[in-house]
Parts: C-alpha cells; structure tokens; sequence
C-alpha cells in the first residue's frame, strides 16, 4: 500500500492510496493546495474545515458542469448520427424509387 504526504494550507497530511497511484494522488494533492490557497488569500483564513468544504464544492461544482456538458455533447452526437442514419435511408429510398422506375418503364 503506498502513502503520499500532502501539505494543504500549511499543514500536512498522510494519504494511503494503492501502489503505483503515489504520483496521481500527489498531484490531486497538489491541485487541492492551490485551489484551497486560492479560497483563502480570497476570503481569509476562515479553518481548515471550512477551507475544504468551499473547495470541495467548487469541485463538485466543476464536475457536475462537467459530466453536463459531456452528456450535453453525447446527446448532440447521437442527434447528428440520426442525422446521418436519416440521410442514409432518404439516399436509399432514393434509390429504390429510381430502380422502381426503371422497371415500370421496361
């Protein structure tokens, strides 16, 4: 089992993860520190508790944007491959037609 140090707002924390993760957690650490410095130099030394939560959700903030938007952009997807489907059948209809009207004028 690996374990990472993290310094976040000047105090430290160990961190357990799972072996080979030390980097990636070091990093998530990281981004944590900035973004909670960030907070503070706007709002003031308010506890590290508080600190946390508003950076918590400011996180959470940013990923249900996130996962909104891709699903935003997945629904687009799947509305221009029905699209592309709908174009595809108008194209054989087409066709078919053609064919048909071939034969009746044999």
């Amino acid at each position: 089992m690996g374990k990472v140090h993290i310094i976040v707002n000047n105090r430290g924390y160990d961190v357990a993860c799972d072996d080979g993760q030390e980097s990636q957690v070091t990093e998530l650490g990281q981004d944590l520190a900035r973004r909670v410095d960030k907070i503070a130099n706007s709002v003031g030394q308010i506890g590290d508790a508080r600190l946390l939560l508003m950076a918590a959700l400011l996180i959470s903030d940013e990923l249900v944007t996130a996962k909104k938007d891709l699903l935003h952009l997945a629904g687009e997807r799947s509305e221009a491959e029905e699209d592309k489907l709908a174009d595809s059948i108008e194209r054989l209809a087409g066709r078919v037609e053609a064919i048909a009207a071939k034969l009746e004028a044999a």
